[in-house]
Order: structure tokens, then C-alpha cells, then sequence
């Protein structure tokens, strides 16, 4: 069993609205091979919001919306319900949705709303890695483990 991000499986719970539908993992679902989550509404985000990035701020990571809130708040709790579910059906990987301030993994957004990527997870990604579930992006699962599933 995975967890997925549920943009990627084709349900509307970006920032915008919109999703990010990704034919591999919307399989896995249908199949009954992948349980979606949205650590963002997860952690009481609305559909849609304001878009959100992560800064260091004294030290720490923060996430800061467009507007100058942080929502850091609503972030780790997401992530902390996402962590209790992977654990309850025991996965041991997910495919999450790459360059978000919750699922990326590897590169997320500088910050600056930009548009510019720097070297960095994800709070969600952090906090799976963290607990010893192996986080793939939606392009790096396609690439190396389609011949598995």
C-alpha cells in the first residue's frame, strides 16, 4: 500500500483549485494499491488558498502564504495526520507531488514566490522521511517503478 498526493490522482485540492493528475497514480488508486491525501487540507487548508512557499526564519522553517501569514500551523498538522494514516496501513512509501511546501521532495520554491526552486523537502516529505517511509515525486516513481506496479 502507498500514499499518494491526492492531486495527483486527479482530486481538485491544489491551491487553485485544480489538480495535478498523474495516469501512474491515479492507476494505483482505481487499483486499490494507493490511498490520496492532501496534507494541506489535512491541517484545515481550504480549497482553494492562498498559495503558499517555505522561508527560514531564525533558524527554522516557516510557511509563509502570499500574504505574509504563516501557516506553518496548518502545515505540520497536516503532515502529522498524513504521518498517523501511512502508519496505520503500514506503508512504507509514498509518491508525492514535487515542489510543493508539503509533498516536495528535493526541490521546493526559494520563498520568494518567485517561482525559483532551491535543495529542500517538503514539511509532509520531511516528516515521512523522517519516520522511515521512502518519498518518491510523481516523476521519479514513473521513472524507476512503473515495471513494479
Amino acid at each position: 500500500m502507498y500514499i499518494v498526493s491526492a492531486c495527483l490522482a486527479g482530486i481538485r485540492c491544489r491551491y487553485d483549485g485544480r489538480c495535478n493528475r498523474d495516469d501512474t497514480v491515479y492507476r494505483l488508486v482505481t487499483e486499490g494499491k494507493a490511498v490520496p491525501l492532501c496534507p494541506e487540507v489535512l491541517g484545515g487548508l481550504s480549497i482553494p488558498r492562498v498559495p503558499c512557499e517555505i522561508i527560514l526564519h531564525g533558524g527554522e522553517k516557516r510557511v509563509i502564504n502570499r500574504n505574509g501569514e504563516d501557516m506553518t500551523g496548518e502545515f505540520v498538522a497536516g503532515a502529522r495526520k498524513t504521518l498517523q494514516i501511512a502508519k496505520i496501513l503500514g506503508v512504507e512509501i509514498a509518491i508525492l507531488k514535487s515542489k510543493s511546501p508539503s509533498c516536495g521532495c528535493g526541490s521546493i520554491y526559494d520563498g520568494t514566490f518567485s517561482g525559483r526552486l532551491i535543495e529542500g523537502d517538503g514539511i509532509t516529505c520531511k516528516m515521512l522521511k523522517d519516520n522511515g517511509i521512502k518519498v518518491y515525486t510523481e516523476d521519479e516513481w514513473r521513472s524507476k517503478y512503473l515495471e513494479e506496479v
